[in-house]
């Protein structure tokens, strides 16, 4: 760090509905990066009564500017608002997270003074549109860096949007790993409210309700799983979404559960604040995704040493060595999901051995404090080449 007085960050995310991936770490850096000598404030354009709560957790300045959509007139106003705070405020960095604030906003704000744009990219481009493509390619000369969460976005990203592999970063997503249930603790009180009896085992899966989850996958390897262990409970952590393709979903894997004979065995938990915790009462832990940038929650169940199996997209592999500390399946095979979920159910030492190196790879690789740590010498050396730039301009423009 080149300068005593904390250097100031202005994070702008499209929404934030709750604690997904992104939300969490964008948590975790503001968090942490005070430390680090950063100066933090957020603005979202979306939010919800919901995600009020969420929002509370942050211990740095968050702003709702509540946006219709990029075409509404009222937009021009807050590139008008925006350009006025980072005037006002001198931002040294606008970190960017998704494709309003990549495409319009985090523009507006380098344009308005801010000395280092960052584009945040955390996804294999699932909700891009066309527009989205040709957006991106034409903007790519705007960033001073696009940090990746995993090393299968920094190539798409690359290789889709055209970037200079100079200004791609990976910086892989961390949890912290110190908040973990102690599986000796006693559990009896949420095994009767998940409607586990002791003894019986519980498969879990993390992840909103969406097509891109493989939710439907997941349903079909648990009907094959019922099969030879009739006892086995299965855990659905996530809410159904509101647009109308999730809404059509949900109907879908509503009537899946019925059709497999597992709405005894199948709980969609909706939201909850006791994912740790089913977590330490979970054997084995699945996301068969469809695709994948780089899962938060397969983090974070293998830092409760939970032994996962996972398909074989995105950044999990990134994570995962097949066999050594969890599982990877082709994408949307169930019955590879449902034969590895029974492997480890059937052999406890497995079990015991793949969760211990799972935890492990944790712990080594993908904490909180590596990822702040990454953040933080990314941001400082951005400043430094800009302050380097400034001053030999400076010297060039001498007479």
């Amino acid at each position: 760090m080149t300068s005593a007085k904390p250097v100031r960050v202005l994070f702008l995310i499209d929404s934030i509905w709750g604690a997904g991936g992104a939300e969490m770490s964008l948590l975790r850096l503001v968090e942490h990066l005070p430390a680090q000598g950063y100066a933090c404030r957020v603005i979202t354009f979306h939010a919800d009564e919901v995600s009020k709560g969420f929002l509370a957790r942050f211990p740095c300045p968050v702003e709702v500017w509540p946006m219709k959509s990029l075409r509404h007139w009222s937009t021009l106003g807050l590139l008008k608002r925006l350009r006025r705070l980072v005037r006002q405020e001198k931002f040294d960095i606008v970190h960017t997270f998704f494709p309003a604030s990549d495409l319009l906003f985090g523009p507006a704000a380098k344009f308005s003074g801010a000395r280092v744009l960052i584009s945040g990219r955390r996804d294999m481009g699932i909700v891009r549109q066309s527009w989205h493509r040709w957006a991106y390619r034409r903007m790519r000369g705007t960033y001073d860096q696009v940090q990746t969460v995993s090393e299968s976005v920094r190539r798409y990203a690359i290789d889709t949007d055209g970037l200079d592999p100079e200004r791609v970063l990976t910086i892989h997503n961390g949890v912290d790993a110190g908040v973990v249930v102690d599986a000796s603790e006693n559990l009896d009180s949420l095994r009767e409210e998940l409607g586990c009896v002791p003894g019986c085992p519980v498969v879990t899966m993390v992840a909103n309700i969406r097509r891109i989850k493989g939710i439907d996958v997941f349903l079909r390897a648990a009907a094959l799983v019922k099969q030879r262990f009739p006892d086995t409970v299965f855990l659905i952590a996530g809410v159904f979404g509101t647009n109308a393709e999730h809404i059509t979903y949900k109907e879908e894997v509503v009537a899946l559960r019925k059709a497999l004979d597992l709405e005894r065995k199948v709980r969609f938990l909706g939201s909850s604040t006791q994912v740790q915790r089913i977590l330490a009462l979970s054997d084995v832990f699945a996301l068969p995704s469809r695709s994948e940038g780089f899962s938060n929650a397969l983090l974070e169940a293998m830092a409760c040493g939970i032994p996962p199996v996972v398909s074989a997209v995105g950044g999990n592999p990134e994570v995962v060595e097949d066999g050594v500390n969890g599982f990877l399946v082709p994408s949307g095979d169930s019955a590879a999901v449902a034969d590895r979920v029974m492997r480890l159910l059937a052999d406890p030492a497995l079990r015991q051995r793949l969760g211990a190196a799972a935890r492990q790879r944790v712990l080594e690789r993908f904490t909180v404090e590596v990822m702040v740590r990454q953040v933080a010498d990314a941001y400082s050396a951005l400043l430094d080449t800009k302050a380097l730039a400034r001053e030999g301009a400076a010297l060039f423009s001498q007479p």
